[in-house]
């Protein structure tokens, strides 16, 4: 009997669910000094360009990915980013086309993270991207692509790390839409195109996936063709261990899109340059004090939340709260406004989150939820609204903690669901 492409993907998701007892059994210790490298760079003889902030589309670029902070640990520097990552390992990467964009040739670029440089892969003629995508005209303008590297969250995290490259790439899909939002720019997220061509004519498969493009321009009457030659293969890390769960996963999710909405814009309620500086300012928390969040920044937190994500594809994902200590509200379980079981529920949260105090701490705990028809498209949406609550909770002031690992069916059984859960988000107040 042929099974749904939905329930091979939701075994994907069973297969990388937590316990107790699986916890127990396998606590994923590893050697920091074996960690791949979290940056891939083309070789010497490519041509860069610098980016320049005094540019706008160059400005949108480079804070789509920029490094903000260097952090020194006992095991060497890390750079922290404008999206954050799980264990800070960062898997994705941003590959960029560009047409018409004054002091950059027609081509493919990436997006060199290290450096703050774009590094010419190929220069367009009569082809283009476009080619790979539903809608075929070329477009005036960008179209950015993110991949994962996925054996830089492997490496730690084993099968588990389909999940987190889903969720990393979805907080890069954040970053770029908060970078279009300060610059005054439309986007448009796309998760269905032709993924199989498109990794192998970048030379990508199979150390690393495209998982999302997002469109920034203007589409004009004329189609492209597909790329004239295939790029070489450059790897993203300094060795690579291959995952056939990870990328049989992948594969999995590469279903056409069954659900779709009209294309809306978000329109947060903050001013651009207070959105971009929060961006740059964005950190983890790693411990929060008890302390009570005003009942104005709650509510500016979903405000964030509900804005519509500028993409077609129609899948579905909900959020719901464990509100711990917020003014005005009982404790409690919630569905924004709604409530759906009182109590105080700190020490049960600390638990299922896998004893993280963060989690009991928290003033509110987010959780997305989702029936998962696509698990790549479901995982990113979540990972979107974990950025969103990152820039809301900065902003206001606030710490954010993405949380990626807890007890999934006690977890699911907690929220009264019977849809997936994908990610909680922590908010709370810092320590002073």
């Amino acid at each position: 009997m042929l099974r749904s492409k939905a329930v091979v993907q939701n075994e994907y998701h069973a297969a990388t669910k937590h316990s107790f007892l699986s916890v127990q059994m396998d606590p994923n210790y590893v050697d920091p000094s074996t960690q791949p490298t979290p940056f891939k760079t083309y070789p010497h003889f490519f041509r860069r360009f610098q980016l320049d902030c005094g540019q706008p589309m160059q400005s949108f670029l480079q804070f789509t990915s920029a490094i903000t902070f260097q952090k020194q640990y006992r095991d060497g520097a890390y750079s922290l980013r404008v999206n954050p990552s799980a264990g800070a390992l960062y898997p994705t990467e941003v590959y960029v086309q560009l047409r018409g964009i004054a002091g950059l040739i027609d081509g493919l670029y990436h997006l060199e993270v290290k450096t703050n440089s774009l590094t010419l892969i190929y220069e367009l003629i009569d082809d283009g991207l476009e080619a790979y995508l539903n809608d075929v005209r070329l477009i005036r303008g960008c179209i950015l692509l993110i991949s994962c590297a996925y054996f830089r969250s492997s490496w730690k995290y084993k099968h588990r790390s389909l999940r987190y490259c889903f969720l990393d790439a979805g907080h890069h899909l954040g970053a770029i839409e908060a970078s279009a939002f300060a610059h005054g720019l439309a986007t448009e997220v796309q998760f269905d195109f032709d993924h199989d061509a498109l990794n192998r004519d970048l030379g990508l498969a199979p150390q690393e996936f495209l998982t999302a493009v997002v469109v920034v321009g203007e589409r004009r009457e004329k189609s492209v063709r597909r790329l004239r030659s295939p790029l070489p293969f450059v790897p993203a890390t300094d060795y690579f261990e291959p995952s056939s769960f990870v990328e049989a996963g992948y594969q999995a999710t590469l279903v056409p899109a069954e659900h779709f909405q009209p294309l809306a814009q978000p329109q947060f309620p903050i001013a651009p340059a207070a959105l971009l500086a929060a961006a740059q300012q964005r950190r983890s928390a790693r411990r929060f004090q008890p302390a009570q969040i005003g009942h104005a920044a709650y509510q500016e937190l979903w405000e964030f939340l509900r804005q519509p994500i500028a993409t077609a594809q129609g899948e579905s994902v909900e959020l719901l709260a464990v509100v711990q200590d917020v003014a005005g509200i009982p404790p409690g379980l919630y569905r924004e406004n709604h409530c759906l079981q009182l109590g105080s529920f700190r020490e049960t949260v600390g638990y299922l989150c896998v004893n993280q105090a963060i989690a009991r701490d928290s003033a509110v705990l987010f959780f997305v939820v989702a029936e998962g028809q696509n698990y790549r498209v479901a995982l990113q949406k979540a990972g979107i609204l974990g950025q969103r609550l990152y820039l809301a909770a900065t902003h206001l002031d606030l710490g954010c903690s993405g949380i990626g690992a807890y007890f999934d069916d006690e977890t699911q059984a907690f929220l009264h669901t019977e849809q997936m859960v994908l990610y909680a988000i922590a908010v709370g107040v810092s320590p002073g």
